[in-house]
């Protein structure tokens, strides 16, 4: 799987050790920024993680600010994307499952390193089910989304 990786300032520190666990899994990662704990505007980077997967570069997004829930606002502004906050195995499982989510978001100040690559791993190991009633529910997400209404 090829996955993108972007963090602002508050969660550079969770971005090198997702990266290495990621990386020993056998992904391929896109490592999107920021490069030290200067502070950043975290809308730059959930543009750069949406861009990579729209084209084509990766397969998903792990996105990581404080609290998860501004990467996650700015990443689902963007065509195509559909980001998740999750601080907890089953959420990350089940966006992608029922959801088809394809950006992760996680907060810094919410889960501990060790449990943000547990929540990466549970993410990037699951994929959408196809069955009936999700694809319904995903088509009139994307109809909401051409829509813009």
């Amino acid at each position: 799987m090829r996955l993108a990786v972007a963090a602002d300032h508050r969660g550079f520190a969770h971005k090198a050790p997702l990266i290495a666990a990621l990386a020993r899994d056998g992904h391929q990662l896109l490592d999107l920024g920021t490069t030290s704990t200067d502070p950043v505007d975290y809308p730059d980077y959930a543009r750069a993680v949406g861009a990579a997967i729209r084209e084509g570069r990766a397969d998903l997004g792990v996105l990581v600010c404080g609290s998860g829930a501004g990467v996650s606002i700015a990443a689902n502004k963007l065509r195509g994307i559909r980001a998740a906050l999750c601080h907890d195995l089953f959420t990350a499982r089940q966006s992608r499952e029922d959801d088809d989510a394809n950006v992760l978001c996680l907060g810094a100040r919410v889960v501990g390193v060790d449990l943000a690559i547990a929540l990466a791993r549970e993410f990037a190991g699951a994929s959408f089910s196809r069955a009936e009633r999700h694809v319904r529910r995903l088509a009139k997400v994307l109809d909401l989304e051409a829509r813009g209404a």
